[in-house]
């Protein structure tokens, strides 16, 4: 695959070209709500109350109502066509000239104005609910590099979610795509966490962070909508609960409140859910050491998303773990690797390599595998290989 191949699934230069030739005006990231297109010098010279009037007509406006009736509008993906402006998912054949309704899946555009664009550029739910299907579906694509699917699957699901956005559309369904949205973002999370030590895959995981705080924002703010008219998401509990665990490592842009008072803003049955209480148990375990109920908490009760979100420190716990180790007993009192990594859940071999990245001298005592506490050489790696995940050893 060329550069001109992974380049076209950023989703940049023909958004913007798109953004020209419409005259969209941008105002930021998934913002639908209507800008006004008064010239400047216009607005100086009328007075506050014909500006007050002109305000409340725009906001006051009807929502769009998206009639596109594909993945991604015809009028694109004739431009497209044209520029060569297609990702390789798009392609029919593997022509960069020619896609069809059944494979390209309109772009994000960065800039962009309700009041402007039309209603045939705007996908409806039903749409916007298959496109999000056909999206999940390429994620479990083998055929390319999974960072070439989730830079495509990013861009595409930014797009919807600025549909969602310019029609105002706050409901079940699109509480059920956002929701989607984010177990992308989640399973990416996990995924570019194992291949981290890479440049471009350290920008896509950053990035990637950072969209999936914004949809999490976004789909509490829907949660909360909602809720008024006494719906409420199966899944509710579970999604808060990411916000959680994505303070592991506090590496994450952080909410305006602390997690303390960011807790009292949620309802009694959310703190009080099982998916709250194992992710704040969790997160207390990491920052006091306290390694056994941290393994085994996520043996027993981690969802397979929650899984996803902590894989990625399972070895700073382990690697800290060992430091406990190595600092307690008696010099002949040898740690077998082979006990170590049932407490530890994590392969005998990974385990061993884990320990000399530490510092850690490993021995053979007869059949076993040790290691001798109280080594002057320990230390702990500020960076460390990504893990597997969690490795349960069973009995016969």
């Amino acid at each position: 695959m060329d550069r001109r191949d992974v380049a076209s699934n950023r989703g940049r230069s023909s958004a913007r070209g798109a953004g020209r030739r419409q005259g969209w005006r941008g105002r930021g990231e998934d913002r639908g709500r209507p800008s006004s297109t008064q010239p400047a010098s216009s607005a100086a010279s009328s007075s506050p109350a014909a500006a007050a009037a002109a305000t409340a007509r725009v906001s006051d406006a009807p929502p769009i109502v998206g009639t596109c009736p594909d993945m991604c509008p015809e009028a694109e993906r004739t431009q497209r066509e044209r520029l060569r402006d297609l990702a390789v998912f798009e392609r029919v054949g593997s022509d960069p000239r020619r896609t069809s309704a059944s494979l390209a899946v309109k772009k994000f555009c960065r800039t962009i104005s309700s009041t402007s664009v039309q209603s045939s550029d705007i996908r409806p739910l039903p749409v916007l609910r298959e496109t999000m299907d056909y999206l999940l579906h390429l994620l479990n694509s083998s055929e390319y590099p999974f960072e070439i699917v989730h830079d495509f699957i990013f861009d595409r699901t930014r797009s919807v979610r600025q549909d969602l956005s310019m029609q105002n559309l706050v409901n079940e369904q699109a509480v059920h795509i956002y929701e989607d949205v984010i177990k992308f973002h989640i399973l990416s999370h996990q995924k570019l966490s194992r291949s981290c030590q890479d440049s471009d895959a350290s920008s896509m995981c950053y990035l990637n962070t950072e969209q999936l705080m914004k949809c999490l924002v976004s789909l509490f703010e829907m949660y909360h909508t909602i809720n008024k008219s006494n719906y409420h998401s199966n899944k509710e509990a579970e999604y808060y609960s990411f916000y959680v665990l994505l303070h592991l490592g506090c590496k994450i842009p952080k909410m305006a409140d602390s997690l303390s008072l960011w807790y009292s803003h949620l309802a009694t049955s959310i703190v009080r859910s099982k998916e709250m209480i194992f992710a704040r148990t969790i997160l207390r375990c990491y920052h006091l050491g306290n390694f056994k109920l941290f393994f085994c908490m996520i043996a027993d009760e981690a969802t397979d998303l929650q899984l996803c979100l902590v894989e990625p420190f399972l070895n700073e716990v382990r690697a800290r773990a060992l430091l406990y180790f190595n600092h307690s007993g008696y010099k002949l009192q040898h740690h077998p690797l082979t006990h170590l990594s049932e407490i530890l859940m994590i392969e005998e071999m990974e385990l061993e390599a884990l320990c000399r990245i530490c510092g850690l001298e490993i021995r053979e005592s007869g059949d076993t595998k040790v290691f001798a506490p109280k080594q002057t050489s320990f230390i702990l790696p500020t960076s460390i290989s990504r893990t597997s995940g969690i490795h349960i050893s069973r009995g016969d």
